[in-house]
């Protein structure tokens, strides 16, 4: 908000310290009178509102303040440091271990004599806990730290008339009946109805989407309601040009903006298709550790064992199965989806919307700024019976006009008919336009054919001037040149024509006939069938002027129509058609014309078909649910034009009905309920509103639709990789869970692996593994494949299938060594005890089979059909060095004396290691001659055979 010097604001009465201050009283709702303010006119508007020219008095103004609250939003919710920590111990599997954790240790404290072992099974138990909720809320908090406030977006103070002196206060001072007062570079700081307008114009994208700046009057309109009423101003929206005299009739939560937020607030989070398999996952992984723990103990407890030490066997076959280093593995997995999306100018504000985008099946995006430069810019001009082109994008001056000699009067007048101001670069930003993007663009055409338009100004410096309005629809300016006085005039096509009798031809100007006004009529309606924005430019000499303004602008000579446009991003139609090949329907919703839509929507490739459907958010109003649900299941290509939030939200739901992945992008307050509503929300880093960013779990700091594509790219690529180390993590739990129910079978009296042996494998020789099968580049085809079903589920039957081939082959290769060696050792199995060296040695040899194989198994999956020695054994070194790591641990737990008093193990022999290797590349063997038989199966028949 522009600052007033400090004498401005002397004799207003500044606000009473918070302490001095009555207690508000509860807020009351707008007076009946304020619904119907558009219908008013300006005279009558102040008394509806108990105000008057003269604004309101200081204590009429207290007296509201306490009544209505202040002109403020509240501050987004956020979940406090502590309660994000808390919820990581609410994950079903954390709650599993913790509830094993704290039986364990009651196990320990009944149990005679107590073992050491177990007190250490419930420490390890509980650390595995505290470090996967440890990783989970350190991603999570770091990355949610960087969403914006929606505080940001309301000025800080603003002017106002209050006892009838101009003052300046804090917008949160601000009740219904102050006037203020607004000009061009303001924010508007709440809802306001005009009681004086000059050439104002207002940028109303933050609560209707509109691209471009919308005028706006004082007088009366009886038929417009919010927000598109004309004599109304809405708090969040930018005055472009003029200024206005305008009195508060809502503020805080009553704005329009106000309702946005509320709707925002209302509208719950979506789970995201990952977090939806994971819990589903979880629940079935649970549910089958218990059920199998109670029937071995069920089983156990008529053998003569103890209580407690069938209940510690049973939790030793739990641990086994619940894959404790999930959690971790998979927030570790995703934040390395989240650093890789970032590179991409894709910023994750949620660990698990990184998948969530490759599991998209409909995207929802706008128009401006996303698709589109937000940047108007000429790229056609009409002059002297000839089309001219202009090269370059945006307000950069880069570029230029083709055959610029025709054009540049018609260049010149459009340039210095304006008000705006072409600003170089500063600070690193890009170069910009100080007042209406329209004039914008033209000041820019002009310097792309030559012209100094500063040299212009002073050649030919303004004398008198007619702001553009609403209702004439065109702007004209008179200018001192070489000593005679020149008018020159713009606007709209049919309005500047219907002033003009003559056009510029060459070598002088001719008379307009009806023939050639029929021509340049319908040069106009080609270019505005093109999406283009298209303005006549004209001028006269004016020695003398009187009269009014209607006189002087007649007996023009037309010098040619410009057409503009917000020109699509280079990127965006290669994001597109990567999107359609991907199977992702690409649905437009903007709240822009639907010509213009259009127009952009077939640049871009969104539009390909002769006859899209376009639907208007007046016609969605028409539709119920059942002609919404039919609407949006027909395939075909859909633009929705002049959307309110609302229309969004039901747009957005409809999809979801249906059983769609909607990913929303946007970049105003009023997309921000369909942007949290939506699977995943998608809002603009650099043009966007901070409301938009709060409620989206994505930022694309370039606002360019081409990161939602590679986005779409990697989270594809997550979801793969996770069900790699699934496939991995898993198939080993076979490996320790047969051996322990072969022990059982067979009468063993001990487990063939410990609790505390599981944990050692699942968190220091499986971890590091999966993380590097979840740090994967994207296969070369991940694009050109539909998006994976909604209903389809991680452990689909192929990865089930898969799991237990893997996990059978290394189950038998382990148990095969461990009947071996205590076989070979004749010692009877009744027999053994827990210090019996042999058998030490036997369960030293299963931890060691189950690493080593490992090791082998997360070469193997890394590959689907392909053979890993084709893609390349070494080709992931992560992968290699982690599962060298794991060996390496596994061989510090067989042999420092420390962690064998901690594990329970013995030194193994060179031999030992040398049959575990053997047995261990079983599995990566296996799944090579399984690969072999799936190419084979698939392979190309050649020509010819009907087999």
């Amino acid at each position: 908000m522009r600052m007033l010097h400090p004498q401005q604001g002397r004799g207003l009465t500044e606000p009473e310290p918070a302490g001095s201050r009555a207690p508000p009283r509860e807020h009351r709702p707008l007076p009946d009178t304020a619904r119907g303010i558009p219908a008013l006119s300006a005279a009558d508007v102040l008394p509806a509102l108990g105000s008057s020219a003269s604004g309101l008095t200081a204590d009429a103004a207290h007296e509201r303040r306490a009544a209505y609250g202040p002109n403020e939003l509240p501050a987004p919710h956020r979940r406090p440091a502590w309660r994000q920590l808390a919820a990581q111990f609410t994950d079903l599997f954390a709650i599993i271990l913790l509830v094993a954790s704290g039986v364990t240790f009651l196990a320990y404290l009944l149990e005679e004599p107590r073992e050491p072992g177990t007190v250490q099974l419930a420490a390890a138990i509980a650390c595995v806990v505290l470090l996967n909720a440890a990783i989970g809320f350190a991603q999570e908090y770091s990355a949610e730290r960087t969403a914006q406030t929606l505080q940001a977006m309301v000025p800080h103070r603003c002017r106002v008339l209050r006892d009838g002196r101009p003052g300046e206060l804090p917008v949160q001072d601000l009740v219904p009946g102050d006037v203020v007062m607004l000009e061009a570079g303001d924010t508007v700081p709440a809802d306001c109805r005009l009681v004086e307008a000059h050439d104002l114009t207002v940028d109303n994208a933050a609560i209707t989407g509109e691209s471009e700046p919308v005028p706006r009057t004082a007088e009366a309109d009886p038929a417009a309601e919010a927000p598109q009423a004309r004599n109304c101003v809405y708090m969040g929206t930018d005055v472009i040009t003029g200024m206005t005299r305008a009195v508060v009739f809502a503020t805080g939560q009553h704005t329009e903006f106000g309702r946005i937020y509320r709707l925002t607030a209302a509208a719950p989070w979506q789970k995201t298709p990952l977090q939806r398999e994971v819990a589903w996952m979880a629940r079935r992984v649970a549910v089958t550790a218990l059920a199998v723990g109670l029937l071995l103990f069920a089983i156990r407890l008529p053998t003569g064992q103890s209580t407690v030490s069938s209940f510690v066997f049973a939790l030793g076959v739990m641990v086994a199965l619940v894959p404790e280093g999930l959690p971790a593995t998979l927030s570790v997995s995703l934040a390395l989806g989240v650093r890789r999306m970032a590179r991409h100018q894709a910023l994750v504000k949620k660990l698990v919307a990184v998948e969530a985008l490759g599991s998209t099946t409909v995207v929802c995006t706008d128009k401006t700024g996303t698709l589109t430069q937000a940047e108007m810019t000429v790229v056609r001009i009409w002059a002297r019976d000839q089309d001219h082109t202009v090269t370059g994008v945006g307000f950069e001056p880069s570029g230029e006009v083709s055959d610029p000699e025709p054009v540049r009067e018609l260049l010149r007048s459009a340039a210095l008919c304006s008000d705006a101001r072409l600003l170089p670069p500063a600070d690193g930003a890009r170069w910009r336009v100080l007042g209406d993007t329209t004039e914008g663009a033209l000041l820019v055409a002009a310097a792309k054919a030559g012209l100094n338009m500063e040299a212009e100004e002073a050649a030919a410096p303004r004398t008198a001037e007619h702001p553009f309005d609403s209702v004439r629809r065109l702007m004209s300016t008179v200018h001192e040149e070489g000593g005679t006085r020149r008018m020159r005039v713009k606007g709209a096509p049919l309005e500047v024509l219907d002033r003009c009798t003559r056009v510029d031809a060459e070598p002088d100007p001719v008379e307009l006939t009806d023939s050639k006004r029929a021509r340049i009529t319908a040069v106009a309606d080609r270019m505005a069938a093109q999406g283009l924005r298209v303005l006549a430019i004209a001028e006269r000499e004016a020695p003398h002027l009187s009269g009014d303004r209607d006189q002087h602008e007649r007996d023009l000579t037309l010098l040619g129509l410009a057409g503009m446009m917000d020109p699509p991003r280079e990127e965006a139609r290669a994001a597109v058609d990567a999107c359609r090949r991907a199977g992702i329907r690409i649905v437009m919703v903007t709240g822009d014309h639907p010509l213009t839509a259009e127009a952009v929507a077939r640049r871009v490739g969104i539009v390909r078909t002769v006859r899209p459907t376009v639907v208007t958010g007046a016609e969605l109003d028409g539709l119920d649910d059942v002609g919404l649900d039919r609407m949006v299941a027909d395939p075909g290509e859909l633009l929705l034009c002049r959307v309110s939030p609302e229309h969004k939200m039901r747009v957005v739901t409809a999809f979801q009905r249906r059983g769609e992945v909607v990913a929303v992008t946007g970049d105003g307050a009023n997309d921000a309920p369909a942007l949290k509503h939506a699977d995943i929300g998608v809002a603009m880093g650099a043009s966007g509103t901070d409301v938009a960013r709060e409620a989206a779990e994505m930022v694309l700091l370039d606002d360019s639709f081409g990161s939602i594509a590679v986005a779409v790219r990697l989270g594809r690529a997550v979801y793969q990789n996770i069900r790699k180390f699934l496939v991995y993590l898993f198939s080993h739990n076979i490996g320790e869970l047969v051996p322990i129910l072969a022990a059982t079978f067979t009468g063993f009296p001990l487990v063939p692996i410990t609790a505390v042996q599981i944990l050692a494998i699942d968190l220091g020789s499986d971890v590091l593994p999966a993380l590097a099968l979840g740090a994967e580049p994207p296969e070369s085809d991940v694009m050109d494949r539909p998006p994976r079903p909604r209903r389809e589920r991680l452990f689909s039957m192929a990865v089930v299938r898969r799991i237990l081939f893997l996990g059978g082959i290394q189950a038998l290769g382990v148990c095969a060594v461990f009947f071996w060696h205590v076989g070979t050792s004749g010692i009877p199995f009744a027999d053994f005890t827990a210090d019996d060296p042999v058998y030490r040695e036997a369960i030293t040899l299963v931890q060691a089979g189950i690493v080593i194989s490992q090791f082998f198994n997360a070469l193997a999956v890394r590959t689907e059909r392909e053979s890993v020695f084709r893609a390349g054994l070494l080709s992931n070194p992560r992968l290699i060095a982690a599962g060298l790591f794991g060996i390496a641990l596994m061989a510090a737990i067989s042999y420092v004396p420390l962690l064998q008093s901690i594990f329970h193990t013995a030194p193994l022999s060179a031999g030992d290691w040398a049959l575990l290797t053997a047995v261990g590349v079983l599995p990566l063997a296996a799944d090579e001659v399984r690969k072999m038989r799936l190419r084979t199966r698939h392979a190309p028949r050649p020509e010819g055979d009907v087999r």
